[in-house]
C-alpha cells in the first residue's frame, strides 16, 4: 500500500514555522513595555487552526525544539484540534520566538524582534518532515515565508510543489517578507514557485514590492499557470482569477468581492484568516464569489480580535452573510463580537 494511502487523509495540511509570540501588555516602544503575554504565531499554523475551528479536519506538519516553547506550540496549536503528530521535535535547535510592539503594523512604529535565526524549523527539509503526512491532504497549504528559512527548507517546497501524479491541491500564499531574504533572488524565488501552485493568494502591496506589479490584471498575468489567483487588495476586497471560466474570447473570468467594513480591534493575522475561509470554501465547492466572501468574513473575525486567530463565525451564520444581495453586502459592517450576534439586523447596516 502506497505510504499516503495508509494515512488518514485530511481536508488541509499546513507546513511552516510556527513561533511563540510575545504581546505587549501596553502601546510603546519594545524597549518601554514591561510584560508581554504569550500566544502563538505562524502563518501556515494560523491557517490550520482556522480552519480546525470551522470544523475541517487539518494537519499541521512542522519542526519544533525540544524545550518548553516547543510543548506550548504543540498544546495550543493541538487545542484547536489541528493534528500534530506529524510535527517533529529538535533536541539541538530552539523553538522560535518573537516580540512586537501592539501598533498597526503598517505604520512607522511597529516593531518586531525575530528570534528564530537557527531555530528547529529551519532545519526543515525533504528528509527531516514526513512526506507522506504533507500529501495525505486534499489542500496542501504552503507560503514564501518557509522558502526564506534556509535553504533546506526552500528545497522542501520545491519537491513539494513538483508536478505528480496524486498531488494534493496545492495553496500558496506568497507572504513576501523582505527582511528574512539574505539575498536580492527571493522575489524571484517566491514567483516561481507561486507559479507551481494550483491557487494563489498574493496582496497587490507585496506584488508591487517583490515584482513591481500594479493591478490585479498584471500580476494574474505574471502568473498564468495556477488554476486560480486571488488578488488581495486590503480594505478594498479582493479579486480572484478563474482559469477555469473563460469567456466566448478566451479571457479569463475575473470575480471582485468588496470587503465589508470592519471595526477593527488589531490589523494583525487578517491575510491568514482570509486564506481560511477561502480555502474552507473552496473545501465545501461553494462558487468563486462566495469563497471570497468567506474568505473576508473570516479576516472580519481575526480584525475584530486583538490576537491572530479568533473563532470564526458559525457555519450557518457565515453562510447566511456570505449569500447576502450585493446592496446588503455593500452596506454590511462587522465590529467587535459580531460572530456571536443572533440577528442579520445586528451586523448589517446602512452608512
Amino acid at each position: 500500500m502506497d505510504a499516503v494511502d495508509a494515512m488518514d487523509v485530511v481536508d488541509v495540511v499546513a507546513l511552516g514555522e510556527s513561533m511563540v509570540t510575545f504581546l505587549p501588555s501596553r502601546p510603546g516602544r519594545l524597549a518601554d513595555v514591561p510584560s508581554f503575554d504569550r500566544t502563538i504565531g505562524g502563518a501556515e499554523s494560523n491557517v490550520a487552526c482556522a480552519l480546525a475551528a470551522a470544523g475541517h479536519s487539518a494537519r499541521w506538519i512542522s519542526r519544533v525544539g525540544d524545550d518548553a516553547f516547543g510543548d506550548h506550540l504543540l498544546e495550543a496549536i493541538g487545542a484547536y484540534g489541528v493534528d500534530v503528530t506529524s510535527v517533529r521535535r529538535d533536541p539541538a535547535r530552539p523553538t522560535g520566538v518573537y516580540f512586537r510592539t501592539a501598533g498597526d503594523r503598517a505604520t512607522g512604529a511597529h516593531e518586531v524582534a525575530y528570534y528564530r535565526a537557527g531555530s528547529a524549523a529551519s532545519a526543515m527539509s525533504a528528509e527531516s518532515v514526513d512526506l507522506a503526512a504533507a500529501r495525505a491532504a486534499r489542500v496542501l497549504h504552503l507560503s514564501g515565508i518557509t522558502a526564506a528559512l534556509s535553504g533546506d527548507s526552500l528545497d522542501l517546497l520545491w519537491e513539494l510543489t513538483e508536478p505528480r501524479p496524486g498531488r494534493p491541491l496545492v495553496s500558496f500564499d506568497v507572504n513576501f517578507r523582505p527582511g528574512l531574504w539574505a539575498d536580492s533572488e527571493g522575489p524571484r524565488v517566491l514567483l516561481d514557485l507561486a507559479r507551481r501552485a494550483d491557487l494563489v493568494f498574493v496582496g497587490a502591496d507585496e506584488a508591487e514590492d517583490a515584482w513591481g506589479l500594479r493591478g490585479a490584471g498584471d500580476i494574474a498575468a505574471a502568473l498564468p499557470e495556477p488554476e486560480l489567483v486571488v488578488v488581495k487588495q486590503g480594505g478594498s476586497g479582493a479579486v480572484a482569477f478563474d482559469r477555469g471560466v473563460r469567456d466566448a474570447t478566451g479571457v479569463t473570468d475575473s470575480v471582485l468581492v468588496p470587503a465589508p467594513r470592519v471595526d477593527v480591534v488589531a490589523a494583525v493575522g487578517a491575510g491568514d484568516a482570509f486564506a481560511a475561509g477561502f480555502l474552507a470554501a473552496t473545501l465545501r465547492g461553494l462558487p468563486v464569489r462566495d469563497r471570497i466572501r468567506h474568505g473576508h468574513l473570516m479576516a472580519a473575525a481575526v480584525l475584530t480580535v486583538p490576537g491572530d486567530l479568533a473563532a470564526p463565525p458559525a457555519r450557518d451564520h457565515a453562510d447566511r452573510l456570505a449569500a447576502l444581495d450585493e446592496p446588503a453586502w455593500e452596506t454590511l459592517r462587522l465590529g467587535p463580537g459580531w460572530t456571536q450576534a443572533e440577528q442579520a439586523p445586528e451586523e448589517v447596516r446602512t452608512p
